[in-house]
């Protein structure tokens, strides 16, 4: 909800500064405003994951896709 606009509005505006790359793993939520607002034509690179992630032993995947965001 809030945290993740939070995070990546501070991600996006960090990249601002000189010599700073900043990467992001987030849901892959390109239905929301923060998505348009400061990811879509904003972010150097956005790389969409096949499938969903697992992390570690899990035997579950997560119930969302994925997307790797570069600013």
């Amino acid at each position: 909800g809030k945290e993740i606009v939070k995070c990546v509005k501070k991600a996006y505006e960090e990249s601002k500064k000189s010599n700073t790359t900043v990467v992001m793993l987030i849901p892959a939520r390109t239905d929301t405003a923060y998505f348009h607002d400061y990811i879509y034509h904003k972010a150097k690179e956005i790389r969409f994951v096949k499938g969903r992630l697992k992390f570690g032993q899990s035997k579950n995947a997560a119930p969302f896709p994925s997307m790797v965001v570069v600013f």
